[in-house]
């Protein structure tokens, strides 16, 4: 969600924390600001909205200053407003703090703070913290970093927090706890952030950070020890993307270079997954045969889209694999008693690796004895770093809000370990193994396929501008599809959409059929027990209620009584959704587009959801 930057080192502040800021602004936010280590009082400037606004009231009277902190809010505690947006300063205007996350016990903080003479400007939980680390640091003889590990260790909730002092400006000084935090080497600078793209102009030399790990930072270098002081060794990586990654890249918005990037996002996932033995190669899981073998379950734990794309693999690794696969919206599972233990395989999904909800459900999997096999995006992201094992997907940065080539390489990540788990398993034969890999290894030209022929479906799309609701209705593994594109929908076009089972129709949803509604029918072809034909009853079914049938169909399959006809390249049935789903991004971005909406940063909503 909010987007964090610091800098100190030898050129002017100002402009790698404006531009840090504006690499950030896909993470979704809703005011922005900056605090400038100008010695004697810092200089704060902050503005509600874009990051245009903050620019405006910068002008051209920025002061000269060689480290600074640059924050960009999504409003929790208080409504996005000019004195709601960080930094929050002390009552001195000397200490500032910018902050993501919660601090779940700000309102004893506050009350005890007032209590001892601090005056509030703000409704922010965070300002309590510029309060709290203004007198810890008087303590401490004016340490910043002492000052903020004893703070970290009277604060409840999951936060990112960076300080800086005006009596010591060129130091600043952060802390995480379930909440994501980086820093940036560079030559004679460094540089703190809740995304190495807010400085990968710079540098490509990384650290990741620990839970309740300190990290101060100067020009000359960084200090990182634990909340007892004790010094850690910095454990650094080296960032495998550059600026060009995060450009639009002549597209008119990132979305719709993301969609474009899908076939190599796919293709990449796929990458060396098959050995010359036709035996799928995922080492990353770090199982034995004999805990395969033990397997009773596998829990999928997701949210949003990454939740869509376990009911996926719920279709797949149960046919593949033959075994029971429970698909979990990961707010939700650890609030019930959910049944597993040390013979439970959970999958933890996540595009970011720093989602709240599926970091707090993870830690609830491991406590009751499960082990936990991560699917992620990000590299050295918390969600990894916690479970037993990791399969990145590499699908390269996604700014865009709305994901897209990350769903698409999450379902070809939960497609590989279904195909290792059978085949470990000896449920699939190695041939069988080996065909149904190389139907996925087609699926990024089929992609490209797709997407050489949108113009139509982008024409098409605009004529249905001023619907107030589509519906789409799919079955089987075609239902998760539906309900993406729903998603989609919502999410970039701010329309009610919903997605179906197709057989739940007559269960009540066709009570919303009226004349002229917008229903997108995924057509499965190939599927066992007749559902092709069902599907195409439930067309029938719809039409003669009145609706608008567009139907996404493989390419030679007969359909009666659709309008409009979207036809994607034949693939197996379970490998279906991989291009079912790209007319429907298609859909949601031209629809967004036309009724003039913000695509890449949709309103109240952020790419990382960092709390609960």
């Amino acid at each position: 969600m909010c987007g964090i930057v610091g800098y100190t080192g030898s050129q002017s502040a100002i402009t790698p924390l404006i531009e840090g800021l504006r690499r950030l602004e896909y993470r979704g936010y809703d005011s922005a600001g900056i605090a400038l280590g100008t010695p004697g009082r810092l200089y704060i400037e902050k503005r509600a909205g874009k990051l245009a606004n903050l620019e405006a009231a910068l002008g051209d009277s920025v002061p000269t200053a060689h480290s600074g902190i640059g924050h960009t809010r999504w409003a929790t505690h208080g409504g996005p407003t000019d004195r709601n947006a960080h930094p929050h300063v002390d009552n001195e205007g000397k200490l500032a703090v910018i902050h993501n996350g919660i601090i779940e016990n700000y309102t004893q903080l506050r009350a005890d703070l007032l209590s001892r003479g601090h005056r509030f400007e703000s409704d922010t939980d965070t300002e309590s913290v510029a309060h709290l680390l203004s007198d810890l640091r008087k303590s401490h003889n004016g340490d910043l970093a002492a000052a903020m590990r004893e703070a970290v260790k009277s604060l409840r909730g999951s936060f990112t927090l960076l300080a800086i002092h005006a009596d010591n400006p060129d130091v600043i000084v952060g802390v995480r706890r379930n909440s994501p935090l980086v820093v940036g080497l560079g030559d004679g600078e460094n540089f703190l952030a809740s995304d190495v793209a807010a400085f990968i102009d710079y540098t490509k030399r990384a650290v990741e950070l620990g839970q309740d790990e300190v990290v101060t930072i100067t020009s000359e270098g960084i200090e990182i020890t634990n909340l007892d002081g004790a010094k850690l060794a910095p454990k650094e990586y080296e960032i495998t993307w550059d600026s060009s990654a995060a450009q639009k890249g002549g597209f008119h918005h990132f979305m719709l270079k993301e969609i474009f990037e899908q076939p190599k996002a796919v293709a990449d996932t796929l990458l060396g997954r098959l050995n010359e033995r036709n035996q799928i190669v995922l080492d990353e899981l770090h199982l034995t045969k004999e805990e395969v073998q033990d397997l009773k379950k596998i829990v999928v734990l997701a949210c949003g889209t990454a939740y869509h794309a376990g009911m996926v693999a719920k279709y797949a690794i149960e046919k593949w694999a033959k075994i029971t696969v429970e698909v979990e919206l990961a707010s939700e599972f650890r609030y019930r008693d959910s049944v597993i233990d040390n013979q439970t395989l959970v999958i933890a999904i996540s595009q970011s690796g720093e989602t709240m909800d599926t970091l707090m459900a993870l830690r609830h999997a491991k406590e009751a004895g499960a082990r936990v096999l991560a699917v992620c995006n990000t590299n050295s992201s918390t969600i990894p770093r916690e479970s037993d094992a990791v399969l990145y997907t590499h699908a390269g940065p996604e700014i865009a809000v709305a994901s897209t080539k990350a769903f698409l390489t999450q379902v070809i990540a939960v497609y590989l370990i279904g195909l290792y788990l059978a085949q470990v398993r000896g449920v699939m034969s190695d041939v069988e193994v080996k065909n149904l890999f190389n139907e996925m290894v087609e699926l990024p030209g089929k992609i490209e396929q797709i997407l050489e022929t949108v113009e139509p479906l982008r024409e098409l799309t605009r004529g249905f501008a001023s619907s107030t609701s589509v519906l789409f209705l799919g079955r089987n593994v075609g239902f998760p599809v539906a309900l993406e594109g729903a998603l989609k929908l919502k999410e970039l076009a701010y329309m009610h959409a919903e997605g179906f089972a197709g057989g739940e129709l007559k269960h009540g949803p066709i009570a919303l059929i009226e004349e002229g509604t917008p229903v997108i029918a995924i057509l499965p072809i190939g599927h066992e027990h007749g559902l092709d034909e069902k599907m195409l009853s439930n067309i029938q079914e719809v039409k003669a209620r009145g609706a608008r049938i567009i139907v996404i169909a493989q390419e030679g399959a007969e359909v009666a009584g659709a309008e409009h006809i979207i036809r994607i390249p034949v693939a197996p049935a379970l490998l279906q959704p991989i291009l079912a789903t790209v007319p429907l991004q298609v859909f949601a971005y031209e629809m967004a587009v036309t009724r003039g909406n913000d695509v890449d940063q949709p309103r109240n909503l952020a790419k990382s959801v960092t709390v609960e």
